[in-house]
């Protein structure tokens, strides 16, 4: 298995910014990495997500909601063409901090057969992606 995990301090309570993540209809004005996302937020049903890499073709996948906890954790799986081929367990976790700052942590984990190929080709590129993403998100409440 292969994981990127960034991080970024935002300032704004934990619950304004699960709020933002929610609003999925507000992505393309603000989301530079998941450009749109629909669907419901509940454990089991499928989400439709287009995603940019920096200079790359979006991407469309068909995750399932795996987890929602209100203001702590949002997470989903994804899959390239089959199960078990090259699949992402994408994820959100937001910790309280001091000051009504919170912690968003974003991150995937990386597993299947082609893994490793092509977390060499794209890894960086994705890492670079949800650094974006955080700042975007850390930006909306400045």
């Amino acid at each position: 298995m292969r994981n990127i995990e960034t991080s970024q301090v935002i300032n704004a309570p934990e619950d304004e910014v699960w709020k933002t993540l929610m609003d999925f209809g507000s992505y393309p004005s603000w989301n530079p990495f998941i450009t749109t996302l629909k669907g419901n937020a509940v454990v089991g049903e499928p989400l439709t997500a287009e995603l940019c890499l920096p200079d790359k073709k979006p991407m469309i996948f068909k995750p399932i909601v795996l987890k929602c906890v209100p203001n702590k954790e949002f997470r989903w799986m994804g899959k390239l063409a089959i199960k078990g081929l090259f699949d992402g367990e994408h994820y959100f976790k937001l910790e309280k901090l001091a000051n009504g700052q919170t912690r968003f942590i974003h991150g995937e984990n990386f597993s299947g057969l082609l893994s490793g190929l092509l977390f060499r080709m794209i890894g960086e590129e994705t890492k670079e992606a949800f650094k974006e993403m955080n700042t975007a998100l850390e930006n909306r409440f400045n």
